[in-house]
């Protein structure tokens, strides 16, 4: 018997238990809205999801060129969209997740209108965005469900039990659009107690993986911006107890910790670390600071002074009460960061850097693996970086090294449109398309994610629309750059009424109400000329 019909069968064995009294309930009708509600919780999603993603860890630890990907998402309809969009053209969602970036929220969800990503919104709307993103995913399989009911429907009364057996062994092998996400919680929004409570928050609604970094929760700074400030070690592995404790206190055992360090690219301390004995973790942060040596008799004023190794030295501070790191420790900084988080509770790492490079990435994960030999990252394919230019440029070097003739190239204008149809961009745009792959392979790298796409689709759409329909196109513009490209490319939101669910209302209505249920999708339902 089919999950679907045994679900049937229960559903009325229950309803005759109560006599009566339920005899007006249809156990096929019931059994459907079971099936559309496969998860009723978020935790039930975390957990799901959890599964997944280390399932996806152990098969990429296997075989590298199993790596996974996501696009980032601020609003539920974005990350339904893009789940619909992958069943539809790859017949599945393996391995593709989604990712919640915290940059998206701050310039999207905040009340106080567009904020810069420096923890300044509103830290509740980063969990209310996880379960708005699920409630529209779980809304995609109640919809898609729905479709394959009312085709289980017209088989039986066209008496076409091929179809009708095909159509069930469909919704018993039905593959949902929950997918993990991967869920940015900042710094921590506070101390590490904020940071268990926002985690915890952020769990029940369905996230199965948090990602946290390592800067100073109130000087938080967008990590391809200047002004980054990184906290000692003991005070970040302390945020990562935090996160696992609240993982294992709602149940989600194989929960999902990204550590990530921005220390590449931070060059400020707003503490020195505590330090017990020469060669422990705050006596490493420490070492990286820039100081100069001094004389006791030489002491200024309000001088921090410290003993390293037998020499009394005083930390470079700022007019900002901020103490700078010593130039060029970054990569340094950022394989201790690491190695001492994976040490730590972190499954997975992930390396802001300034610039997509395979080598450069390779570099640093290479000396994490001497230590922590299954080292993961997941990376930021990230909107931030020019990656014509980048990649132009990382192909002229090589050309370079090569001995190629570079006389028709001009480096510092290799983003020049002149240059679009040359076979060094050409050659550039090829390792564009495989960088992925290659830093899955070479440089360590688990998931690959964009973290603004469609903050930069929206506009880009938006600018497209609005330039034609504003100007002589008209209403042309509207037709034939949006809607005719929906129905030749089989948009589902083409029909919008249904995907808003007046489809999923209708079935509802006739459930309870029977022949006088009042629906929608009759005859007079414009959505009938797609």
């Amino acid at each position: 018997m089919s999950n679907y019909n045994k679900d049937i069968d229960d559903t009325a064995t229950l309803i005759a238990s109560q006599g009566d009294t339920w005899k007006a309930i249809n156990p096929e009708f019931a059994a459907r809205m079971k099936a559309q509600n496969r998860f009723r919780t978020g935790l039930d999603i975390a957990r799901y999801t959890a599964k997944i993603m280390r399932a996806d860890m152990e098969r990429y630890d296997s075989d590298p060129s199993q790596y996974t990907q996501s696009l980032g998402c601020w609003h539920g309809f974005i990350g339904q969209q893009k789940m619909i969009s992958i069943k539809k053209h790859f017949n599945s969602t393996d391995r593709r997740y989604l990712y919640l970036s915290g940059w998206m929220v701050a310039a999207l969800r905040s009340e106080f209108g567009p904020l810069p990503d420096q923890s300044m919104h509103e830290k509740t709307s980063v969990s209310s965005l996880i379960g708005e993103l699920y409630t529209f995913l779980r809304q995609a399989d109640a919809r898609e469900l729905g479709e394959l009911f009312r085709s289980l429907d017209a088989a039986r009364d066209a008496g076409d039990k091929a179809t009708e057996e095909k159509v069930q062994a469909e919704v018993d092998n039905y593959q949902t659009h929950i997918v993990p996400i991967i869920a940015d919680i900042d710094a921590g929004f506070g101390n590490e107690e904020a940071t268990y409570l926002l985690a915890k928050q952020m769990i029940e609604a369905g996230a199965c993986c948090i990602q946290i970094e390592n800067q100073v929760s109130d000087e938080k700074q967008c990590g391809h911006q200047d002004g980054k400030v990184t906290v000692p070690h003991e005070d970040f592995l302390a945020k990562i107890r935090a996160v696992r404790y609240a993982f294992l206190e709602l149940g989600v055992e194989d929960g999902v910790i990204v550590a990530r360090t921005d220390s590449l690219g931070a060059g400020l301390t707003k503490q020195i670390a505590v330090t017990a004995k020469e060669g422990d973790l705050g006596d490493q942060y420490n070492s990286f600071l820039d100081v100069e040596e001094v004389d006791a008799s030489n002491m200024k004023n309000g001088d921090v002074l410290l003993n390293q190794k037998g020499k009394l030295v005083r930390p470079k501070r700022l007019p900002s009460n901020l103490f700078q790191f010593k130039k060029g420790s970054g990569e340094d900084r950022v394989v201790l960061d690491c190695i001492t988080s994976l040490q730590n509770g972190a499954d997975l790492l992930w390396i802001e850097t300034e610039k997509p490079h395979v080598q450069q990435i390779a570099g640093m994960v290479n000396r994490i693996r001497e230590v922590v030999p299954n080292a993961k990252l997941v990376y930021n394919n990230s909107p931030s970086f020019n990656w014509t230019l980048n990649f132009r440029q990382q192909t002229f070097d090589a050309w370079s090294e090569a001995g190629k003739d570079l006389s028709a190239y001009d480096r510092a204008n290799l983003m020049s449109v002149e240059y679009d149809s040359s076979d060094l961009a050409a050659e550039a745009d090829e390792r564009i398309r495989t960088f992925q792959a290659d830093a899955a392979k070479e440089a360590g790298i688990f998931h690959h994610l964009i973290t603004l796409p469609t903050y930069h689709t929206a506009a880009l759409s938006t600018d497209n629309l609005a330039k034609e329909y504003f100007g002589e196109q008209g209403m042309l513009g509207y037709v034939k750059g949006v809607q005719r490209q929906e129905i030749r490319q089989g948009i589902a939101c083409v029909k919008h009424q249904a995907m808003a669910g007046s489809n999923m209302g209708d079935d509802h209505k006739e459930y309870f109400s029977g022949d006088a249920a009042l629906k929608a999708s009759g005859k007079d339902n414009t959505m009938n000329q797609f």
